[in-house]
């Protein structure tokens, strides 16, 4: 029988619902963000939060009539964690995800604590029918398609059916939101035989080798992560955020080596000149603020987690993001690829 509990795609009249406590930098560019999704991505947004810094930040804006506020009387702090979730149930985070289980929004974003936000969308939207552990996503900017990966971070400790699982996950969302036919799927370890891994590695090799329903491509190493070697990569929470976070350091150093290596000579700033559309075009394409943030597959509702300094531009593409996934319905497309999975298969 069909999970009555998954919803299917959101109106797109349903507005998000924008945790306005959370982040190194709210609510004034949380505020800047949302006034900018309104504005120029034309993106219903719902604030929620303290009313009075609110109206403050939104008077700044000329936005009071724009943007509607919701009242939360509590927010979880950047440096809370998965309990904080209990301790503070009237929080911004845990207002915006009831908004999202009532039907009063098509989705929550939030640049708060990642394991606060997690936590809170466990308790308030809960797992989806069969999923064990819900996974943060991202997308790494590879070409000529995101490579998606998962888990960045919600789950440091899984099991090998976990990591299957997040497997269906990932290739839900490069169906629906990537638009990938058919998406190959690679397990992250420390070499590409089968053998090589630990315990959870090789039994994860095991299963999804044969798991119905996924064209598993096998192991990849950590320089295959922005090669577009295969379409989704799946690993466990603490190496996902470990390899995640390698790579934006990694960009950020290259980019001020980059930078130092233009302004070093005259003839080096005129090559730079000559580049500038190329290098303007990579910076877009590697900045983590155009990407919108990372997306908790595997709840009842769809939750975007933008970066915890996230600016006014990042939390509207955060927002954007929020808003295409509700209109694709990947909820409702996770749904149906894990009915398909678990679904018995006729021998006749």
């Amino acid at each position: 029988m069909p999970d009555t509990d998954v919803p299917g795609p959101m109106p797109a009249s349903l507005p998000i619902a924008l945790d306005a406590m959370g982040g190194d930098y709210a609510p004034e560019e949380i505020v800047a963000g949302a006034v900018q999704a309104v504005r120029e991505h034309g993106i219903p947004i719902v604030l929620v939060g303290e009313p009075r810094p609110l109206m403050e930040a939104l008077s700044l804006h000329d936005a009071l009539a724009e943007i509607p506020i919701i009242r939360a009387e509590e927010a979880l702090a950047m440096d809370e964690g998965a309990l904080a979730s209990l301790r503070r149930p009237r929080s911004s985070i845990a207002v915006a995800c009831h908004l999202v289980r009532r039907g009063d929004a098509c989705a929550v974003v939030s640049a708060g604590s990642t394991a606060g936000i997690v936590a809170t969308g466990k308790l308030r939207l809960r797992s989806q029918n069969g999923v064990l552990r819900p996974a943060l996503t991202v997308a790494l900017p590879t070409r000529p398609t995101p490579t998606v990966l998962l888990d960045a971070g919600a789950n440091a400790e899984v099991k090998p059916e976990m990591l299957v699982q997040f497997a269906h996950l990932g290739a839900a969302y490069a169906e629906t939101v990537l638009e990938i036919t058919d998406p190959g799927i690679g397990l992250l370890t420390i070499g590409s035989e089968p053998e090589k891994g630990n315990k959870l590695v090789k039994r994860a090799h095991e299963l999804l080798s044969a798991a119905p329903g996924l064209r598993f491509a096998g192991n990849i190493e950590g320089h295959d992560l922005l090669t577009g070697a295969v379409d989704v990569i799946v690993t466990d929470g603490f190496t996902g955020n470990v390899a995640l976070k390698t790579m934006e350091g990694s960009v950020r150093y290259a980019f001020t080596e980059l930078r130092e290596t233009i302004n070093e000579s005259r003839a080096a700033r005129l090559g730079g000149l000559l580049q500038r559309k190329r290098l303007r075009e990579l910076v877009q394409r590697l900045d983590p603020e155009v990407h919108g943030g990372a997306v908790l597959l595997g709840l009842n509702g769809t939750v975007v987690i933008a970066h915890g300094s996230s600016q006014a531009k990042g939390v509207s593409a955060a927002c954007v993001l929020a808003a295409r996934l509700a209109r694709q319905g990947v909820v409702t497309r996770i749904g149906e690829r894990l009915g398909a999975a678990h679904r018995p298969h006729r021998l006749w």
